[in-house]
C-alpha cells in the first residue's frame, strides 16, 4: 500500500446521502478478484447512459472538479459489505473520502485498503460544499499524523478520529500481513524466549 501521511488536494464533492456499496460499484461488475480496474465502474449507474455515453450532469463529468479527495454526504457507503466499493474509489484515483458518517464496514474496508476515511461534524461538512460550491479548486489538507483536517482557503479546521493500529498501517504503508513482517524479530525473540 502507499503511505499515507499529508494530502493537499482539491476534491470532488458527491453531495448525495445514503449512497450505497451498489451505487459506488454495481454487483454486475465484481467479477474480478484483484483490485486493479474497478476505477472505470466507480458510480457506473450514475456516470453512464444506457448507451455507455457520460452524464454531463455527474460529478465524475464535470472537468472542474478533480483531486484526490472525495467528499460525500451522509452516511456514505451504505448497504453491503463489498471490499469492491473501496477498491472502485482507490483505483479511481481518491486517497480519502470526507463524510459525516460512513458505514461501519465500509469505513474497516477503506482502513484496510488503504483509504483514510475522514469522518467529520455535519456543520464542517457543510463549510466544505459551501466552499467548493464557491471554487471548484478548493483545497483541502488532510494531515493524518495530527489528525486534521483543513479548508486551506479559510484556515478552518477540524480534528478527526481514526484507529490507531490502522493509522500506523496508514503511516507506514502496511496492510495486516505488512504490519506482522515488521514485528518479525519481536515474534521470534519471543518465540526464542518461550
Amino acid at each position: 500500500m502507499e503511505k499515507f501521511q499529508t494530502i493537499t488536494s482539491s476534491c470532488v464533492p458527491l453531495n448525495i446521502e445514503n449512497v450505497d456499496t451498489d451505487q459506488i460499484i454495481p454487483a454486475r461488475f465484481l467479477k474480478a478478484t484483484s483490485r486493479e480496474g474497478f476505477g472505470d465502474n466507480l458510480f457506473r449507474d450514475w456516470r453512464y447512459d444506457n448507451e455507455n455515453k457520460p452524464k454531463p450532469n455527474f460529478v465524475l463529468n464535470n472537468p472542474a472538479y478533480s483531486g484526490k479527495i472525495l467528499v460525500a454526504a451522509k452516511n456514505f457507503g451504505c448497504g453491503s459489505s463489498r471490499e469492491h466499493a473501496v477498491w472502485a474509489i482507490y483505483d479511481y484515483g481518491f486517497r480519502a473520502v470526507v463524510s459525516s458518517f460512513f458505514a461501519d464496514i465500509f469505513k474497516n474496508n477503506s482502513l484496510n485498503c488503504g483509504l483514510l476515511p475522514v469522518q467529520v461534524s455535519d456543520a464542517f461538512l457543510a463549510k466544505i460544499f459551501k466552499q467548493v460550491d464557491a471554487d471548484a479548486k478548493t483545497l483541502l489538507k488532510i494531515d493524518l499524523e495530527n489528525q486534521k483536517i483543513t479548508i486551506v482557503a479559510t484556515g478552518e479546521s477540524e480534528p478527526f478520529e481514526v484507529n490507531s493500529y490502522k493509522k500506523e498501517c496508514l503511516l507506514k504503508g502496511y496492510d495486516d500481513v505488512d504490519y506482522l513482517l515488521s514485528l518479525k524479530d519481536k515474534i521470534e525473540a519471543y518465540e526464542k524466549a518461550h
